[in-house]
């Protein structure tokens, strides 16, 4: 099963560069590509739509105040160049908030959370561990137990409350393996768990007894996911 979707953005660019993404994400189903909030609304009443990609500057009617309107709005993930509206985009219940110039793998993780959101997940079906190999032998390592994962040239470093080991493979393999809900990633270099922060302080953050550096392209994303 398809999403369908809008696309809801006045910028003629930005319009393309979600198009394509959107294209590109065999779950989804590109129905319309509004220029405001008022013909998206008009597409609503004629389709029905499962997720909005929303931009929130817009004439007439921001996408805030669109989502506002609507008695039973569809998902919608935030697609903006203003990092000021974060805050707001989640106390309407956004389920991701995009950044311009979006990544198509920011995009995907954005598509991902959205697919777990409308189709949801059976708690005694989500995996509670990762198997991975090292030293010759299979480890299991908890998801609850685990602090952070550091990228280290053909190899990952997996730091647990308990010990640490080093892994084949990169972070991109291993970040398609763990929960997007848990876990974060704060620098090319490091993926950490949330549940393990101690406090961010500047460009750094206090995972267990480590200090860890934070991208500045990573960081409003972490403190949202802290916030919330």
């Amino acid at each position: 099963m398809q999403l369908n979707c809008l696309i809801v953005d006045d910028e003629p660019l930005s319009q393309d560069v979600i198009v394509d993404f959107v294209n590109a994400c065999p779950e989804l189903y590109m129905v319309a590509v509004c220029k405001d909030a008022l013909e998206a609304g008009e597409w609503l009443k004629q389709e029905k739509i499962d997720l909005l990609f929303l931009d929130v500057n817009m004439p007439k009617l921001s996408g805030i105040g669109f989502v506002k309107s609507l008695k039973e709005p569809p998902l919608f993930v935030i697609v903006t160049a203003y990092p000021e509206y974060a805050i707001e985009g989640f106390e309407v219940d956004a389920v991701d908030y995009l950044l311009k110039p979006v990544s198509f793998e920011r995009f995907r993780t954005a598509v991902n959370r959205s697919l777990e959101r409308f189709f949801g997940k059976d708690e005694s079906e989500v995996s509670k561990h990762l198997m991975v190999r090292a030293n010759k032998k299979s480890y299991k390592i908890n998801f609850d137990e685990l602090l952070y994962l550091e990228a280290q040239g053909d190899y990952v470093r997996f730091v647990t409350t308990e010990n640490s080991l080093m892994v084949h493979g990169t972070l991109k393999d291993f970040i398609s393996q763990i929960p997007e809900s848990l876990f974060e990633r704060i620098h090319k270099s490091y993926v950490i768990s949330l549940s393990k922060v101690v406090y961010l302080e500047g460009n750094s953050v206090k995972i267990g007894e480590y200090k860890l550096p934070v991208s500045l392209s990573y960081k409003e994303q972490l403190l949202i996911k802290l916030e919330n």
